[in-house]
């Protein structure tokens, strides 16, 4: 989440809706100290934790990142630095479209390091998510079933059950990934992968 001001981020929208920091970690199932540090950009957390926040108060991982949707004419084509990286400095997952009013999927360009995983906790929302394992390797357990997939390999399933992604191999792997409803923009209640 680098270059973006997250613990700035969220305290204005902590305030927004007049919450306390002990009301919203009450709220997000966290500790006080864990709103504290990251508001104060001590720490960094992981996309999943944030999730858990911005469920508390409800915010989703696009409008948190990307501000309020464009009242612009929808646009077709993007350039790859238009693209809202939605991830937690280590997974890089950039969403197309994420200020487009009225979008109905979620598009992702995906990027896991080394290393890199959604976190212990699975993950559960409603809806459908498919992708494209573009290069490398990621390991994707879904419900009790865990494969390895490599470059053209593909997945689609029912998102409502949990399911989480890691990156078990030497080398980044990247995804083009897409999911509906579109979680990144409904308020809070689901996110693709985090």
């Amino acid at each position: 989440m680098s270059g973006f001001d997250v613990g700035g981020r969220l305290r204005a929208l902590r305030i927004e809706r007049d919450l306390s920091q002990r009301e919203l970690a009450k709220r997000a199932n966290v500790t006080n100290s864990t709103i504290s540090l990251i508001e104060q950009n001590s720490v960094s957390p992981s996309v999943s934790s944030l999730k858990k926040i911005l469920d508390a108060l409800p915010v989703s991982i696009s409008e948190f990142f990307a501000g309020e949707p464009s009242q612009e004419e929808p646009k077709v084509f993007y350039r790859a630095e238009e693209l809202t990286d939605i991830g937690d400095g280590q997974l890089s997952w950039r969403l197309i479209g994420a200020r487009r009013p009225g979008r109905s999927m979620s598009i992702l360009h995906e990027r896991y390091p080394p290393g890199a995983d959604t976190g212990e906790t699975m993950l559960e929302h409603d809806g459908e998510e498919g992708g494209v394992i573009v290069s490398g390797t990621i390991e994707l357990t879904v419900g009790n079933e865990v494969q390895q997939l490599g470059t053209g390999d593909a997945y689609y399933f029912d998102s409502r059950l949990p399911h989480r992604f890691r990156n078990v191999g030497d080398r980044e792997c990247v995804i083009v990934s897409a999911n509906t409803p579109p979680s990144f923009s409904d308020g809070g209640d689901a996110c693709h992968h985090v």
